[in-house]
Formats: structure tokens, sequence, C-alpha cells
């Protein structure tokens, strides 16, 4: 397994030179076998790692000094080719560097690669890329989830120890649960989305992976914070996010924390096991457990693909043919270049959710889907901050399954939406949310806990996924 963020990011401030473990991380990223990786930042991170030195050496003590981090293909970096996993933004060089991710190159870290994608981070599988799937490095049969399944492999395999990925539906806490890595999802609002390639702009947070949550926690705090670009970003204080507890009983006794009863129906076996695990060691750590509801929970993939659609209608309107990215070499007409354009540079599910989109924005529909869509999502805001007030966290599984088959559920992509059923509720109330890895099931594939907490309050959830992570092990 890669060391820890946080443990590069000491040698380095003590002295270390951080080409180190640049080099070998940009070596790993070259002898990916998952295609996990999309493209290597050579050039650019042994400049940034030179820089450090330099900064080192000067006085400076970096939170990330020479920390090699990789970023999903969504995000953009300045100088380099940026293309949400599809065809049509083929040979498209950013102008400019996302502020998540500048902010994590401020504090040290070394981008040193850009990972594989669902294609405009429409998928739970990672087999909707233009780059093809994605394998899980705990076993290359299976899927690695999605939509930020690269970014999720590259921590898994140990290209990295830290790496960045969106999360619209669950897109980092459900490939987090299936690769065994922690996937962290703040509260809407606390990461700036500027330099993101949007799919819903009301539902997209940037969030990392990482190999335990004191790396993810380490990653908030430099991310974290209002930036004037993004009039959706939030002037919140998150608290002390770093300062995590050492034992279960710091971290857990006394915590109300909830759980959904109908959350244990259609689990898999492995992970219903792994769930009343968690429970029991969770009371033995001090914990109370209380039974919550969430009542139009069980509305939220509607609502979700409703909302998500028409966002994405939208969002990706500006991919025309005319500005950048692919242009067709066969049209006559202005109609026939943004036509055919799309249609040869966007893939099927991409197609699909477009025209999901379109048709509930359409006159005569809007209000008969998206705004009521958008009248169910404020039932279930409604329903997290009822829950909020009997318990601390949410407790439940981030994936009703482990690592399904590749191409087991890509000719049905109602079940491949359901792989969602856990998460999507958590970005249509903009909660933070968080999978920790807990054990296991009986094939060895590993199930993640998902943890909830109320708006603003990820030192809280990052508190409890501490103690969470420390009863796993």
């Amino acid at each position: 397994m890669t060391t820890t963020a946080r443990h590069i990011a000491a040698a380095v401030n003590a002295g270390a030179n951080p080409r180190t473990a640049v080099a070998e991380a940009l070596a790993k990223a070259k002898a990916d076998t998952h295609n996990a990786i999309v493209r290597t930042c050579d050039e650019r991170a042994l400049a940034a790692a030179d820089a450090v030195a330099k900064r080192v050496a000067a006085g400076e003590r970096l939170p990330l000094a020479g920390v090699p981090v990789a970023i999903k293909d969504n995000l953009n970096l300045a100088g380099i080719e940026v293309t949400a996993g599809s065809k049509i933004l083929k040979g498209y060089v950013a102008p400019y560097t996302a502020t998540a991710v500048e902010r994590l190159e401020a504090a040290g870290a070394i981008i040193v690669a850009t990972t594989n994608m669902d294609e405009f981070a429409m998928g739970s599988s990672n087999e909707t890329s233009a780059y093809g799937p994605v394998k899980n490095p705990v076993d290359p049969t299976r899927i690695p989830g999605g939509s930020s399944g690269g970014s999720a492999a590259a921590v898994a395999a140990g290209i990295v120890p830290l790496a960045l990925g969106s999360d619209t539906g669950g897109s980092i806490r459900q490939p987090a649960s299936l690769t065994g890595t922690v996937g962290l999802k703040p509260t809407y609002g606390s990461v700036s989305r500027y330099g993101l390639i949007a799919y819903g702009s009301s539902l997209d947070q940037i969030g990392p992976f990482s190999t335990d949550v004191a790396d993810s926690a380490l990653a908030l705090q430099v991310m974290a914070g209002k930036d004037p670009r993004d009039s959706t970003s939030a002037d919140r204080d998150l608290g002390a996010i770093g300062n995590l507890p050492t034992t279960p009983a710091a971290a857990l006794k006394g915590l109300r924390v909830g759980f959904v009863a109908a959350h244990e129906e259609g689990l898999a076996p492995g992970v219903r096991a792994r769930l009343q695990e968690a429970k029991q060691r969770l009371t033995a750590a001090g914990a109370v457990l209380v039974p919550v509801t969430l009542p139009h929970e069980r509305f939220a993939i509607a609502a979700y693909y409703i909302i998500a659609t028409g966002e994405a209608s939208s969002n990706l309107s500006r991919f025309d043919g005319i500005r950048y990215g692919h242009r067709t070499e066969t049209a006559d007409s202005l109609a026939q270049v943004y036509g055919k354009s799309r249609a040869e540079g966007f893939g099927t599910e991409v197609q699909r959710r477009i025209i999901l989109g379109t048709y509930v924005l359409s006159t005569g529909y809007y209000d008969a889907y998206y705004k009521k869509a958008q009248q169910v999502r404020r039932k279930i805001v409604d329903d997290y901050a009822n829950a909020f007030t009997q318990c601390d966290v949410l407790l439940g599984p981030a994936s009703p399954t482990t690592a399904f088959k590749v191409g087991e559920k890509t000719s049905d992509p109602l079940q491949m939406y359901l792989s969602d059923i856990f998460t999507i509720a958590t970005n249509l109330a903009g909660v933070p949310g968080i999978s920790v890895p807990f054990g296991t099931d009986e094939q060895g594939l590993p199930v993640g806990m998902q943890l909830q907490a109320p708006i603003g309050n990820d030192q809280r959830l990052l508190a409890a996924a501490a103690g969470i992570e420390l009863l796993s092990r």
C-alpha cells in the first residue's frame, strides 16, 4: 500500500527530495494495468517538485509537500488536455486550473496524472468512458464503481496516496466502497466547483479519495473555502477538520448514530453482515444507535434523474462542435454541424441523459417533471433536517452490493442507476457523506460504510469516520 500523504509531506518538510515520491508515482502511473490513468503530467510534475523543494528550503512548511496527486479527467489543469472521458473534448487543453487543484498545489501537492471516468461523470461503473472501462485493483474482472472509478483505482492500486473525484449522486462514495478506499463528499459548496466540467451544477461536489480518513480530512482542509469565482461556494467554517480522535471511545462514546431500518432491505448478504457488525461494534464502543426515518428517500432516484439530466442538458449544450472539441467533417449546414458533432462525440449514456433532460425541461413538461422533482427534493432536505434532530450522524451502506463483474449491468441502465440508491439523497440534500472501508464480503470484496452528517458538519462527519475506521481494524 502506498504510504499516506501525511508521511510523504512530513518527509519532504524534513528535507527529503520531493522528486523521489513524484518519480515513483509517475512510474507506477505509466505501468498502470487497470486503465485508471488517462495521461501523466511528467514535465509539469517534475518542475512542480523542484518548486516545492525550493519553497521548503526557504523555510515554508507545506501541509501536502511533495505529495503525488491524481485528478479526475473533468478537472481543469492549465496546459494539460482535459476531456471528461469523452470523444467530444478530444484535444482540448485546459487554459486554467480548477480552484480545488490550485489550492492543493499551493499546499505543496504535485499533480502527476489525470484519471479515467465515466463520460461526463454519467455512470456508476466507469464503463461509459471513451477510454474504455477501468478495472478494479481488488479483482480486475470487476468494476471499480463510477463515475470517479479511475481516481478510486489509482489510490487502491497504490499509484498515488491521494486523488480527486467529483460526486453528483455518489460518484466518490460508491467507487470508494467498491475499491476499499476512503471517499469523501463534502457539504455542497464547501469546495469550489470552479474549473470542474459541470454535470449537475446543484449536485456536483469535488472531494478526495485516500487510504485513510486523516488524509481525506487534510485534503478537505486545504481545498475548502469561499471562492469568488464560484457563486455556489460557501464562506463556511468547517472547524478543526484535521484534529481527529485517535481512539474509538474518543470518537464514538455518546455519539448518537442514526440508522434507517429500510436500508437493510435488498442488501447483498456480505454487505448486510458488515452493516450488522458495524452496529454491534459501535454499540460496544459507547455509541447510541437511534432508529430514524427518511420518508421521502424512496423518491430520491426518480427526482435525481430528472434534476440531474435537466441540468446536464443545459450544461452540455455548450459542446456543439463550434467553439472547441470534436467537430464533424461531413456537415452541409450549421444545423448538421451541431447534430452530427454531438452524435459523433457523445456516447450512448450521455445522449440518453441529454434527451431525458431536454424532455423534462421542455414546455408542457417542466411543471410535471422538473418542478415536481424539486418539490420532492425539498421534502428530502426536510427529512434529513428532522433526522438530525434525533441523531448526530447517519450510518448505512454506501452500496447495496460489492463490486460486480465488468459488463454485468451495461445492458440494463435502470439496474445500473440503482447502484447509487444509498448515495443520491446525500447530494439532493447537500449534506456531507463519506464511505469508509469496513471489511469484506464472502468473496473478499471490499464493503464500505457510509456516514452522513448535517450541512456544514464535515468535522463531525470526519471524527465519526475516524472512529469507524478504528473499529474496522
